[in-house]
């Protein structure tokens, strides 16, 4: 954010402090946001894990059960054996279970932006006496392990 864009008082640009507060204020935001969007894509491969891996084995116990049971059994136990191979490959295919954890790791990333954001803009007073610029730009380096940890979870194939 450049001096630019922050509004002015009387003609007169803001201070450093209030800068360091509205940069503090946007990437405050900014992990919410994305601790949100990321708390999402967790619950979404969660249910994807679940939705495929928990049908796949029930299918394969039934009709491991089904095809000893009897001989007439047998062509649907094969058929349910179909379904539930098709099932593991469809979880094996999108990784869920790796999906699931990359984003869980990207939520507690951002989670963590999130503190410090908080802890930054908490500790206003002392920002006016100096070591604001070291506050800022660990916060900015936090950002940095988030951003990269949505990344690599994005780039999963």
């Amino acid at each position: 954010m450049t001096d630019a864009d922050m509004p002015q008082q009387n003609g007169v640009p803001p201070s450093a402090p209030t800068r360091l507060r509205a940069e503090a204020e946007r990437l405050l935001e900014e992990a919410r946001r994305e601790l949100r969007n990321a708390d999402r894509r967790v619950g979404f491969w969660t249910v994807v894990d679940i939705g495929l891996g928990f049908p796949a084995a029930v299918l394969a116990g039934v009709s491991g059960a089904a095809g000893l049971a009897s001989a007439e059994a047998r062509v649907p136990a094969a058929l349910l054996a179909l379904v539930s191979a098709g099932l593991s490959a469809g979880s094996g295919f999108l990784r869920s279970d790796v999906r699931c954890a990359a984003n869980r790791r990207s939520r507690r990333a951002w989670g963590d932006v999130e503190a410090k954001a908080r802890l930054l803009l908490a500790q206003e007073p002392e920002l006016d006496r100096g070591g604001a610029q070291e506050a800022l730009r660990a916060l900015f380096q936090a950002r940095q392990a988030a951003l990269a940890s949505r990344d690599a979870s994005a780039e999963l194939p």
